[in-house]
């Protein structure tokens, strides 16, 4: 049974890397006590820096494993890297990405939520903990964390069940989807599988569409 362990929020704020150098980014998540309203586009509370690449109705809110939280400490030796510390707004027990699937609609308090896509990892991601491979143990890892849009607005609390109502893409799991995606110029068959799956957020799906153009064009 899955479980939000944590809800969290934050407005973009500056940072300053090891170099000195001021950087401006969303990234930095602090867990909220008590409920949380879950809106089309975002919490109540939160925002992104770039909302072209973070935001949006198809990324409303985006979710990560707090299961995989003691696995990263373990292998990269970042004793600080805990729930949010990928930027997340809801930590999750109890669920990662061989388990969730694009297109799965989910309850949780009030509101209902369906997941959209893998998330892309993000370069700040690796200049926040000042780890320059971040980036590409996220993605070898496949511990991506996924989107998801709102299909109810209503609150939300760290404790509360998160609860499947619907699964119509069962063989689309969200670590599927990232690894089809990643080969969508090598496996255009797989590219167009994935670009009949009508859950999927658009961006992706023009990423596809776009793949796809290109493999017809030789």
């Amino acid at each position: 049974m899955a479980h939000l362990v944590s809800v969290l929020a934050g407005r973009p704020v500056w940072l300053v890397a090891a170099d000195g150098r001021r950087w401006r980014s969303g990234i930095v998540k602090a867990p909220v006590a008590g409920p949380v309203m879950v809106r089309a586009t975002n919490l109540d509370g939160d925002g992104q820096e770039e909302a072209e690449i973070h935001g949006g109705p198809d990324m409303a809110v985006l979710a990560y494993s707090a299961d995989h939280y003691a696995r990263w400490r373990e292998e990269i030796g970042l004793p600080g890297l805990d729930v949010g510390g990928f930027g997340e707004n809801l930590a999750v027990s109890g669920q990662d990405e061989r388990t969730v699937c694009v297109g799965d609609v989910y309850a949780v308090g009030d509101a209902v939520l369906q997941v959209t896509k893998p998330r892309g990892p993000c370069s700040k991601i690796a200049r926040r903990w000042e780890r320059p491979d971040l980036v590409r143990l996220v993605e070898r890892s496949g511990r991506h964390g996924w989107y998801l849009r709102v299909l109810r607005e209503g609150r939300v609390e760290a404790g509360q069940e998160v609860r499947l109502e619907d699964r119509p893409r069962p063989g689309w799991t969200v670590r599927r989807t990232a690894d089809v995606y990643a080969e969508r110029r090598r496996r255009p068959d797989l590219a167009a599988e994935l670009l009949a799956v009508p859950e999927l957020a658009a961006g992706t799906r023009r990423d596809l569409e776009l793949a796809l153009a290109r493999s017809a064009a030789g």
